[in-house]
């Protein structure tokens, strides 16, 4: 393996100059706020988005992807970087593993990455747990605010999946407070991260953590953080946690990562913060959401584009053959067996998310993360069934050569950039529709929905939320990312299905109303055999 250059020596290749830099050892590094207010005024460049098919058990390698791309493009000579999210510990020891990529397109120092990284993680956290601390000693001192108990609606944080906290009581005991139920979600499906990731910069920060509802009266009056007066208290707990970490690619090509809110439940993208500035610095900037297209890149065009007024150029879809033939109805322990007709059957999800993607008025490269077992004939029937559709469709095996198993899809990202002249970016909702005529269209645009079922509870919330004037809000959908449904078990692309909309949320200071589907958890659990099991066997 490559040995990783100095963090100071990355940055140069970012036009980045070392008094920008806060060290975190050799490898890491902060940047400075004074880098943006520098570069302001320089000319934004080129956005790419990289999302995925539906994701299934054989993988697809989006991040793999997006890193293999930014070292194809730097291999071709293209200034570029790339902007990804920070892992969370709960998939870490989880099931899913680190999210740094994979062989030779991978990130580093990737056991710091993927644990405590430069504890942007620890201070949102923190900042979470002071606030639900700071509403029980509240209730306890005497209750000026008159909150009612039953009706606090800010949970508390753990950054790790732990199943037995997602229902609790607290204050339970002598002199220990007023009992209620409450309970635990995991750090990065709470409203504070999602608006770390969604704030232009500090100052908005801070104006959005104050509009946060934490609470509500007994007479129904919703209750804002700013009312608990400890706003300033969060941003010194915040202070570095708001500033974009920089790291390096294998090849030593320059990296951002910054905020991991969950896509399945909040927005699933890298901070606004860090997007504008890498902007601002480089002529391509790579970015990835959450999960597939039906959820992260969905939610990256209608929310983060929208409140960051950015106009990307151009859509990567990442699919693998073995993925695909899963779609089509091929098992698991058989996606290495060469299966034409089931690949093509699987391509109707490729073809669901290629066309939503369209709407957006952006350009389409297919990208499929190669495997040595995808059989010659796969690769023909998928490379024809590409043409035939009209998309550009480039293989990539960076996972065993890195940058030089990139370069034909970086040379095809450059060709587009090279003949598009301006974004015809555009939104699938306009933000002055009814709340349900907006999730009316996510359903029925993006994941082919007959219709929209809403439970008592949901219409009831949708009634307050537009009495309180929040009907203008972006709508920020919570469903399970192994399906175009709401039933994690449909694979490829269904018709003929409902959605039920079970409750609303409101994140007033994120922005967004979330609707809930299905069953959606904000505290996932550890399987039966979770990742932190396997790292028995490795070195410590």
């Amino acid at each position: 393996m490559k040995k990783l250059e100095p963090i100071n020596l990355v940055a140069l290749k970012a036009g980045i100059k070392p008094r920008y830099l806060e060290f975190y050892g050799k490898y890491k590094a902060k940047l400075s706020d004074d880098l943006f207010e520098k570069m302001k005024k320089r000319k934004d460049g080129n956005l790419v988005l990289v999302t995925a098919i539906t994701p299934t058990k054989a993988g697809e390698g989006k991040t793999t992807t997006s890193i293999a791309l930014l070292d194809g493009m730097r291999r071709i000579g293209e200034k570029a970087i790339l902007c990804l999210r920070e892992p969370s510990l709960g998939p870490v020891f989880g099931i899913k593993g680190g999210a740094t990529g994979g062989g030779l397109a991978s990130i580093e120092p990737k056991e710091e990455i993927n644990l405590h990284f430069t504890g942007d993680m620890h201070a949102l956290t923190s900042s979470i747990n002071l606030i639900s601390a700071v509403i029980d000693n509240h209730i306890f001192q005497g209750n000026q605010l008159d909150i009612d108990p039953n009706r606090v609606v800010w949970k508390r944080a753990l950054d790790m999946n732990d199943r037995a906290l997602r229902e609790i009581e607290v204050a339970l005991g002598e002199g220990n407070g007023v009992p209620r139920k409450d309970g635990f979600m995991i750090t990065v499906a709470s409203e504070l991260m999602a608006i770390m990731c969604i704030a232009r910069d500090r100052e908005d920060f801070h104006r959005r953590i104050k509009e946060i509802i934490v609470a509500y009266t007994k007479d129904g009056r919703p209750i804002k953080l700013d009312e608990l007066q400890i706003s300033h208290a969060i941003m010194k707990l915040m202070k570095d946690a708001l500033k974009p970490n920089l790291v390096q690619t294998l090849e030593g090509n320059p990296c951002i990562i910054h905020g991991g809110p969950f896509a399945n439940i909040a927005h699933g993208c890298n901070s606004l913060i860090a997007t504008r500035l890498a902007l601002k610095l480089s002529y391509t900037v790579i970015t990835e959401a959450g999960f597939a297209a039906d959820l992260g890149a969905e939610k990256f065009f209608d929310i983060k584009c929208r409140v960051g007024n950015l106009k990307p150029s151009l859509s990567v879809l990442v699919a693998t053959i073995r993925a695909l033939k899963m779609h089509g109805g091929a098992k698991l322990e058989d996606s290495h067996i060469e299966n034409v007709d089931a690949l093509i059957k699987g391509c109707a999800n490729l073809k669901q998310h290629a066309e939503n993607l369209k709407k957006y008025g952006l350009p389409v490269v297919i990208a499929i993360n190669h495997f040595k077992d995808d059989s010659p004939n796969e690769v023909i029937a998928l490379t024809d069934w590409c043409k035939k559709e009209g998309y550009e469709v480039s293989f990539l095996d960076s996972f065993l050569n890195g940058s030089e198993g990139a370069i034909d899809l970086a040379t095809k990202v450059k060709k587009i950039f090279d003949e598009e002249k301006d974004s015809q970016f555009k939104f699938l909702y306009e933000l002055n529709k009814p709340i349900k005529e907006k999730i009316a269209t996510i359903c029925r645009e993006i994941y082919r929905a007959e219709g929209v079922v809403y439970t008592e509870k949901a219409e009831e919330q949708i009634k307050i939320y537009e009495k309180m004037g929040f009907d203008q809000l972006p709508i920020c959908m919570a469903k399970t990312p192994q399906s175009f449904t709401d039933d994690p078990s449909v694979l490829n692309a269904p018709r003929g299905f409902n959605i039920t909309i079970r409750e609303i949320n409101l994140s007033a200071g994120a922005g967004f109303l979330v609707p809930i589907t299905g069953k959606i958890l904000t505290m996932p659990g550890l399987p039966k055999l979770p990742a932190a099991l396997k790292m028995e066997q490795e070195p410590i």
